[in-house]
C-alpha cells in the first residue's frame, strides 16, 4: 500500500520536473494541475520544463491550445473546417468566453 503523501495543487509536479531538468540533459515534460495558459507559459519561459502535458484541462476543453494562444496574444492556424470558429470570425466568442481576448 502506498504511503507517500503528495501535496496536490496547481503545478504540484513542476518542482520534480525542474529537479530532473537541472540534473540531466534530458528533455523534460511536466504535468499536474496545469490549467491556465499563463501558468504553462511561465513553466516553459523559466526553463523549469521543456514541455507541458495536460489531461483534465484538455478533456474539459479540447480546443484549449487555441484558447490559450489567444490569451497569450498568439494566433494558431486552424484547419479550414474550424476557421469560422476562430475568435475574430465568430461574434459569439466573446459571449462564450468573456475572460478571453478576441
Amino acid at each position: 500500500m502506498p504511503t507517500a503523501k503528495i501535496p496536490v495543487g496547481p503545478g504540484y509536479q513542476v518542482p520534480l520536473a525542474e529537479a530532473i531538468k537541472k540534473a540531466t540533459t534530458l528533455k523534460v515534460r511536466t504535468v499536474g494541475m496545469i490549467a491556465h495558459a499563463t501558468q504553462a507559459e511561465e513553466v516553459i519561459a523559466t526553463n523549469r520544463a521543456d514541455m507541458i502535458a495536460m489531461a483534465r484541462a484538455m478533456i474539459d476543453d479540447p480546443r484549449w491550445p487555441w484558447h490559450a494562444a489567444a490569451q497569450l496574444g498568439v494566433e494558431i492556424p486552424r484547419p479550414h473546417p474550424y476557421a469560422r470558429a476562430a475568435p475574430r470570425q465568430w461574434p459569439g466568442y466573446a459571449l462564450a468566453h468573456p475572460a478571453s481576448p478576441t
